[in-house]
C-alpha cells in the first residue's frame, strides 16, 4: 500500500505534477502517495461535469441503478481489502472499518433502489377552483445541477458514498473532494465507478488540498454543495455562496439521557455498555458519538461506576488488530487538542475518573464528572474519546440539559415509557431522537441531519436526492377530468 495513486478526472484515471503522502496515524508509516490535480485538470473535471449535466439527468433510471448496484456488489467483494485501507489511512480499528464498508454497501444498494422509483411524478387536479377547470398539474423533480461533494476524514468511505450515490441516483453529476488525510478510500470508489457505463464526465474524484477548495466552492457551475465537516468551515462555505444550495452536516456533542425508569441492573448494564462503546468508537471521531451522559439522580450513583468500568474495558491499541476497540485519533495534533481540553476542565474543577493520558496520536478513553459549564469541553464538540457525566433531577431538567447546547444533531433517551419517548421527540432540539439507545445510531436510509449549529439539510439517500433536485410543475389544459 505504498504506490502512487492516480485520481479520477471525468471518469478516467489521471495524474498531476505533484503528489503527497498519506500516513498512518498509528505508526506514521506511508500508506500511499496520491497525485494532486493541477488547476487545469480541476477545470477540465468541472467543465466536463457541467457539459454532461443534461445528458446525465436524462440517463434512463435502469442505467444509473445498474451502476449503483455494481458498486454495491464490488464493495462486498473487496470488503477486507478496503477495510484494511480505511484502517491504515484513518487509524480506525478493523472491526469498525469492516462495518463502514458494510454501510457503504447498503448506501449504494439503497441508491440503486431509489433510482428505480424516484421521480415517478405526482398529479394534482386543479379544478378544485373554478379557474382551474380542465387543468391538471403534473410535478416531477429535476437535478439542480452539478454537486460539489466535500467529505471528511472520519468515515472516509461511507461519507463519500453519501455524497456520490444519491447524486448518481438523482441524475446529478458530482465532483467529489475527499479529505486530504484520507483520500485512498474515495479513490477506490473511483475504481468501482469506472467499471460502470455512466457517462464520461458525470463523476470525478479530485484530492485537491483544502486551500484550493474556495475556488471550487465559488464556481458557478457547481450550484449544489454537500459538505460534511466542522461547523466553522461549513458556515464559512454557506456565507460565501448565499445563492447556492448547501447541505451542511456539521458538529454535535451527542447526549445520552438515562431516565429514572431505566433502573434495573440489566438496564443500567446495557446503558453503560452502549455509552462506553459509542463514546469511544472511531476514537470518538463521530459527530454522533456520546459526549455527554445526563443521568437522573435516582440512577446516577449506580450508573456511574458501571460506565467507568465499561470504558476501562475498551481495548486500545493497534487498529489492525481485530481485538482493538479504540485506535488513534487522525493525527497527533488532534490528540493534543483533546488533551488540552481535558486538562482545562480538570484545572477548572472537573473530576477525572479514568483516562486523561495521551501517547502520540492516541488518547486514552476518558470519563469526567463535575465539569464546569463554561469550559471548552462542555461547549464544543470534543471529537475524541472523552465522556462527561452529569446528574439531573427529573425528565424536565434532563431535557433542558440536552438543549443547553449550540448543537442539535442527535440525542439518545434511555426509557421504557412510550409517553416519555414522544415527549422527548417533541422537546429535544435535535435532528434525531433515539429511544432506548445512544445517539450514535444511524441507519443510512433514514433522514440524518441536525438543528441549530449542527447544520442544514438532510442526508440519507432519498432525502439527499431531494436536496439535490427541485420540483418542476407542468400544467395540462383542456382535459376532461
Amino acid at each position: 500500500m505504498t504506490s502512487t495513486h492516480a485520481f479520477w478526472l471525468a471518469g478516467r484515471q489521471a495524474t498531476g505534477e505533484t503528489a503527497f503522502d498519506v500516513t498512518s496515524p498509528w505508526d506514521g508509516r506511508v500508506v500511499g502517495s496520491v497525485s494532486v490535480p493541477t488547476e487545469a485538470q480541476v477545470e477540465e473535471a468541472v467543465a466536463a461535469a457541467y457539459a454532461v449535466r443534461d445528458e446525465f439527468a436524462a440517463t434512463p433510471a435502469h442505467v444509473r441503478a445498474a451502476a449503483l448496484d455494481h458498486v454495491s456488489r464490488r464493495l462486498v467483494e473487496r470488503t477486507e481489502e478496503i477495510a484494511r485501507l480505511i484502517s491504515a489511512e484513518n487509524g480506525k480499528p478493523m472491526k469498525w472499518a469492516r462495518g463502514e464498508v458494510g454501510r457503504a454497501v447498503s448506501v449504494f444498494r439503497f441508491a440503486s433502489e431509489e433510482a428505480r422509483r424516484f421521480n415517478g411524478g405526482d398529479a394534482q387536479r386543479l379544478d378544485t377552483d373554478a379557474g382551474g377547470q380542465g387543468r391538471l398539474a403534473f410535478t416531477r423533480r429535476f437535478p439542480k445541477g452539478v454537486v460539489l461533494g466535500i467529505a471528511p476524514f472520519n468515515f472516509p468511505l461511507n461519507l463519500c458514498a453519501h455524497k456520490v450515490a444519491p447524486a448518481i441516483a438523482a441524475g446529478a453529476p458530482i465532483v467529489l473532494k475527499p479529505a486530504p488525510a484520507t483520500p485512498l478510500s474515495a479513490l477506490i470508489l473511483g475504481e468501482l465507478l469506472a467499471e460502470t457505463e455512466l457517462p464520461a464526465g458525470s463523476w470525478s474524484v479530485l484530492p485537491v488540498p483544502n486551500d484550493r477548495m474556495p475556488a471550487l466552492v465559488q464556481d458557478e457551475r457547481l450550484p449544489v454543495i454537500s459538505f460534511t465537516g466542522s461547523e466553522k468551515v461549513g458556515y464559512a462555505i454557506m456565507d460565501s455562496v448565499p445563492r447556492k444550495h448547501c447541505t451542511l452536516e456539521l458538529g454535535g456533542n451527542g447526549a445520552a439521557v438515562v431516565l429514572a425508569d431505566f433502573a434495573s441492573d440489566e438496564d443500567l448494564d446495557r446503558a453503560a455498555a452502549r455509552i462506553a462503546t459509542f463514546s469511544n468508537y472511531q476514537g470518538g471521531q463521530s459527530c454522533i458519538s456520546v459526549q455527554r451522559v445526563i443521568a437522573d439522580a435516582s440512577v446516577y450513583e449506580r450508573l456511574l461506576p458501571r460506565i467507568v468500568a465499561a470504558v476501562e474495558a475498551q481495548v486500545t491499541g493497534d487498529p489492525s488488530d481485530d481485538a482493538t476497540d479504540v485506535g488513534p485519533l487522525v493525527s497527533e495534533d488532534a490528540a493534543k487538542r483533546v488533551e488540552s481540553w481535558v486538562n482545562e476542565a480538570v484545572e477548572a474543577g472537573a473530576a477525572l475518573l479514568t483516562g486523561g493520558k495521551r501517547d502520540g496520536a492516541s488518547y486514552a478513553p476518558t470519563v469526567l464528572t463535575d465539569v464546569p459549564a463554561d469550559v471548552t469541553i462542555s461547549c464544543e464538540e470534543v471529537f475524541g474519546p472523552v465522556l462527561t457525566v452529569q446528574k439531573v433531577n427529573g425528565e424536565e431538567e434532563a431535557f433542558a440539559a440536552v438543549n443547553d447546547s449550540k448543537y442539535g444533531l442527535q440525542a439518545g433517551v434511555f426509557t421504557h415509557d412510550l409517553q416519555t419517548a414522544f415527549r422527548a421527540h417533541r422537546a429535544l432540539e435535535v435532528g434525531g431522537v433515539v429511544v432506548g439507545d445512544v445517539p450514535s445510531y444511524r441507519a443510512d436510509q433514514m433522514p440524518y441531519g441536525g438543528a441549530k449549529q449542527s447544520g442544514v439539510g438532510r442526508e440519507g439517500v432519498r432525502f439527499a436526492m431531494e436536496d439535490y433536485t427541485y420540483e418542476r410543475v407542468m400544467v395540462l389544459t383542456g382535459l376532461a377530468l
